[in-house]
């Protein structure tokens, strides 16, 4: 990694996890594979950052803890990178092992349960549709009806605009909520 660590993908330490290596990674893989509109990619970390966002509108009384969990929720795609749910179905097992043990990594690392609770799971899902649903009738080329087909309709008063960064934006805007959250999580933890 840029930091200077080494990550061993097969058997991840969360002591190799750095979220520096993280937000620079995750705001140079793009959603979609590249497939979108506009001069710049819409990177895993801009999402990441509206998910989080949207997760806060359906659960306004949500932990900061589960927040930063939705922020984190793709942070695996720093080192494996952003591949579509049919593909990932494709490689079957194997790949989903490779993928959680470095969630779990992730999460440990900042004070999370290696794997999440199913309802605050749920909720993120919820939100990861919602985000995908607006990119994809906004930059990638898809109907409203095809969208609604894949992803569902996204919640009632859930709007979004979806205007991609540059990396370095990205980037920063991940690091910048990520401290945010970070701080709320240890304040919780604290009391």
């Amino acid at each position: 990694m840029l930091s200077g660590r080494r990550l061993d993908l097969l058997d991840p330490s969360p002591m190799d996890i750095e979220i520096t290596d993280i937000a620079h990674g995750l705001a140079r893989v793009a959603r979609w594979n590249g497939q979108t509109f506009g001069e710049h990619a819409f990177s895993v970390a801009e999402h990441s950052v509206i998910v989080e966002r949207v997760c806060l509108r359906l659960k306004p009384d949500w932990p900061y803890a589960w927040r930063l969990g939705a922020l984190l929720h793709d942070a695996s795609e720093y080192v494996i990178g952003d591949m579509i749910s049919p593909f990932k179905a494709a490689l079957g097992y194997d790949y989903k092992v490779v993928e959680a043990r470095l969630e779990g990594a992730v999460n440990m690392r900042y004070g999370l349960p290696a794997v999440l609770p199913a309802g605050v799971k749920a909720v993120i899902k919820r939100a990861d549709k919602a985000c995908a649903f607006f990119e994809a009738t906004q930059i990638a080329g898809f109907t409203t009806e095809e969208a609604r087909k894949l992803f569902g309709r996204p919640p009632a008063g859930v709007r979004l605009t979806i205007d991609p960064l540059p990396p370095s934006k990205a980037q920063a805007q991940f690091l910048d909520r990520f401290e945010q959250l970070l701080s709320g999580a240890e304040r919780e933890r604290a009391r």
